[in-house]
């Protein structure tokens, strides 16, 4: 819940990979309240408050989850609509603003994302969505030991170059500071 917020004020993109998890801790969990709550976030928090607000905010995932019927798959909808307000600054970037920083990102890292959109079958995906899954799964796959070939460890980098180079727009976005009418 502190994570939450603070990666949803500082970096969306880590917001986003951050709520991927939860949803998974969430689903692993069979949306059991009271085995997230006491198998995992008790231990750690001692403060009886804090304790509240974390079960308060776990019961309204799981509720939301339920609700959006996304128990074994798929993410809440506040993920999504951020996930397609970065693909529309995705495309503001490329073909309004013409960032040549970001252009030349996307280009790079354009050929590990098709090839990690093929490999995951996640053709009806967009883009931006498949580069925040191929930096999930890779997170997944180092906690599991996973190594990397010095090829798949450089195309991660392109990809994470470019979603963070998104993530940091999309904060100027949010704060007023990106003018969209002087490009």
């Amino acid at each position: 819940m502190l994570i939450a917020k603070k990666t949803k004020e500082n970096n969306i993109a880590e917001h986003v990979i951050y709520m991927f998890q939860i949803e998974d801790l969430i689903r692993a969990n069979n949306l059991d309240l009271d085995s997230i709550i006491n198998g995992i976030i008790a231990p750690q928090i001692s403060d009886e408050a804090l304790l509240k607000e974390y079960t308060a905010w776990y019961a309204g995932l799981i509720k939301q989850m339920k609700s959006e019927g996304i128990e074994k798959q798929g993410h809440l909808s506040d993920i999504n609509e951020i996930i397609m307000e970065l693909l529309m600054l995705h495309n503001t970037m490329l073909n309004v603003l013409n960032d040549k920083g970001y252009k030349e990102r996307f280009e790079k890292a354009l050929p590990a994302l098709k090839d990690f959109q093929a490999k995951s079958n996640s053709a009806n995906i967009n883009i931006v969505e498949v580069g925040v899954n191929a930096l999930y799964s890779k997170m997944i796959l180092k906690l599991k030991g996973q190594k990397f070939t010095a090829s798949t460890e450089e195309a991660f980098a392109h990809i994470s170059q470019m979603i963070g180079y998104l993530a940091i727009y999309y904060k100027k976005m949010r704060n007023g500071d990106l003018n969209f009418a002087n490009n």
